[in-house]
């Protein structure tokens, strides 16, 4: 049974009707940060009109919602806030919710705490959410007393994010070409994904203030080697400076939601079924060197599964910053072929709370293009942690006129 350890590939692809699928997985449009087109709408704002496309497009009763929980990290009071933006989309008070915050993995936990919720038999349905508004809650300076500060990890823990992909390209030797490099093949494949139409099949349009918002406005066309390699560093004062505007994440707003219920529950109410959660892992690394993480987390989660890096078809691994990425996927040792074929968060941007459950929304989409089964994803956290989780396509195959 599902609740049971599974391991091996063809453990994870069985059906039982006590898994946890997926109904639905959708995004919102991207937003570029002080510029774009959430600049000026708060995160409440932007999860009532989540909320309400959602039910809307499934039809999902929401009396019937177990619990509700919200991946975000730096909106104040995000329990409040979340709460009010349920009510306000019609979701009856009776509809618990809460938010964590685990940084940059906060929207895959919000995935993951639903689903055992789920596995626990505590509920039978429930959504997952990740939300971010970057413009309006730019990341707050962390402070910890001086007497925690004097030990050098808990000092390095709490540093600019700059700095850890500083520290990860010095110490690991990753060359400002290579980081260019990695960067210019995520603004082409995000440019192309656009061009052609691929991520209308993720992105759920909302209406916000009159406005519908359909299509990322984070993508730059047009990026070339010459381009990225005439910027400037932007922490020139750490490290090698190889860090620039074009090879780091781009600071973006945006949201994902994911419906989780049981299989059982899914065909009984005669849901979609998009796909299933198998599984996740957390784990730690050296502060400084926070970028690793996914070097840590997916051989953990593999192991936990009982799987190889071959049997998965593709990877999701979000790019907080070329030095970390790059490093990232050549200790890894996985084809780019397999990794973020649409582009990543170079290029799209990362909405810090939403980015772990977009990477899910867009991972599923892609697999179901290809007709193909297994997805990891990953992500380094901020002050030195690293996160994956293994989800298995199960939606049917897109129509001929849509591939």
């Amino acid at each position: 049974m599902s609740t049971q350890a599974v391991r091996g590939l063809p453990a994870i692809l069985e059906k039982h009707p006590d898994d946890v699928v997926i109904t639905f997985a959708k995004r919102t449009a991207m937003g570029r940060a002080k510029k774009g087109q959430f600049k000026d709408i708060p995160v409440d704002e932007m999860m009532q009109a989540l909320f309400k496309a959602t039910l809307e497009k499934t039809g999902l009763d929401p009396s019937k919602i177990g619990d509700i929980c919200v991946g975000t990290c730096h909106p104040p009071s995000p329990a409040y806030a979340s709460r009010a933006a349920a009510l306000a989309a019609g979701i009856p008070h009776h509809v618990p919710i809460t938010a964590l915050n685990r940084l940059c993995s906060s929207g895959l936990m919000a995935i993951r705490c639903v689903a055992q919720a789920i596995q626990s038999r505590e509920i039978s349905l429930g959504l997952a959410v990740g939300v971010e508004n970057m413009t309006l809650n730019p990341r707050p300076t962390p402070m910890i007393s001086e007497a925690v500060d004097k030990n050098r990890q808990a000092h390095d823990c709490i540093q600019p994010m700059g700095w850890t992909s500083e520290m990860v390209a010095q110490t690991y030797h990753v060359s400002r070409e290579k980081q260019d490099m990695y960067a210019l093949l995520s603004h082409k494949r995000a440019s192309q994904a656009l061009a052609n139409g691929i991520f209308s099949e993720e992105i759920l349009p909302i209406e916000v203030r009159g406005n519908v918002i359909s299509v990322d406005d984070t993508i730059r066309p047009g990026v070339t080697m010459e381009g990225l390699s005439a910027l400037k560093p932007v922490f020139p004062d750490w490290g090698e400076g190889s860090t620039t505007a074009g090879n780091a994440s781009g600071i973006g707003d945006g949201a994902a939601i994911c419906v989780l219920t049981t299989r059982e529950r899914a065909q009984r109410e005669g849901m979609d079924i998009v796909g299933k959660w198998v599984g996740s892992a957390v784990v730690g690394v050296e502060p400084r060197h926070m970028g690793i993480g996914p070097i840590i987390a997916i051989p953990k989660v593999l192991a936990q599964l009982g799987l190889s890096k071959e049997d998965v078809d593709m990877y999701e691994i979000n790019e907080a910053f070329a030095s970390q990425f790059a490093y990232c996927v050549e200790e890894l040792g996985i084809s780019m072929d397999k990794i973020n074929p649409n582009g990543g968060a170079i290029a799209l941007s990362h909405p810090l709370g939403m980015t772990g459950a977009r990477q899910v929304v867009t991972g599923l989409a892609e697999l179901r293009r290809r007709q193909e089964k297994v997805l990891c994803t990953s992500m380094c956290v901020g002050s030195g942690m690293g996160a994956a989780g293994i989800f298995i396509n199960e939606a049917p195959p897109l129509p001929l006129s849509k591939l």
